[in-house]
C-alpha cells in the first residue's frame, strides 16, 4: 500500500467527482429517503463500480509499460477537455439534472428498500463516468491497484457523504463550472506529469 498513490487516486477522483451528476443525485435522493440509507447505497454502487475499474486497470498493465503510460496520459487529457468543455454550461444543468433524479426517486421509501433504490439509480448512472475511466488509468499508471482503490472510493464516499450532508449548503456557495475547471486544471496536470515520465523514459 503505497500514501502517495491513494492521496493521488482520492484529490484525483474527488476533484472530478465533486461537479459530476453524482454528487447532484446523491442529493436528490437524500430529501426522498434517508440520508444514511442514501449514502450506504451509493457507497456500494461505487464498492462495486471501483473493484470493477480497478480489475480493468490491473488487466491494462499486463500491455507493455510504455503504452500503458501512453493510454494513461490519453485518458487525463481527454477527462480534462470533456471537464473543461462541459464547465460553462454545469451551473444550467444542475436544475435539469435534479428534475431527472427527482423523477427516478418518486415514490418513498425506507429501510433496505431505499439503501436498494439508491444503490440502483447510482449503479445505473455511473457506467463509463469519467472517474471510471481515471481509476483504471491510475491503475494502469501506478501499477497499485490496491492503492488506487483506497483513494478512489474513499473520494467517492467523501463526495457522496458531502451531498447528502450538506449538498445544498456547498451549492449555494460553490459553482459547479468552478469545480469543472479545477478538475480539468488537475487532469492536465495528471496527463502533463505522464507525458513527461513518457518523454523522459
Amino acid at each position: 500500500m503505497d500514501l502517495a498513490v491513494i492521496a493521488i487516486a482520492f484529490g484525483a477522483i474527488f476533484v472530478v467527482e465533486l461537479p459530476d451528476k453524482t454528487f447532484v443525485a446523491a442529493l436528490v435522493l437524500s430529501t426522498r429517503y434517508r440520508p444514511l440509507a442514501v449514502w450506504v447505497g451509493v457507497g456500494l454502487a461505487f464498492l462495486v463500480q471501483t473493484v470493477i475499474a480497478c480489475t480493468v486497470g490491473g488487466l491494462v498493465t499486463l500491455l507493455p509499460h510504455r503504452v500503458v503510460e501512453i493510454v494513461a496520459g490519453l485518458i487525463f487529457l481527454v477527462g480534462a477537455v470533456l471537464l473543461l468543455r462541459e464547465a460553462p454550461k454545469a451551473d444550467a444543468e444542475e436544475a435539469e439534472t435534479e428534475e431527472e433524479y427527482a423523477a427516478k426517486a418518486s415514490s418513498p421509501k425506507s429501510g433496505l428498500a431505499a439503501v436498494g433504490a439508491s444503490f440502483l439509480v447510482l449503479f445505473a448512472a455511473e457506467w463509463g463516468d469519467l472517474s471510471q475511466l481515471l481509476t483504471i488509468s491510475l491503475v494502469g499508471r501506478y501499477h497499485n491497484a490496491v492503492s488506487v482503490f483506497i483513494g478512489a472510493w474513499g473520494a467517492l464516499l467523501v463526495v457522496s457523504g458531502l451531498a447528502v450532508v450538506a449538498g445544498r449548503f456547498l451549492l449555494r456557495y460553490l459553482r459547479l463550472s468552478t469545480i469543472h475547471y479545477v478538475g480539468s486544471g488537475v487532469c492536465f496536470l495528471l496527463a502533463a506529469v505522464t507525458a513527461y515520465q513518457v518523454v523522459a523514459g
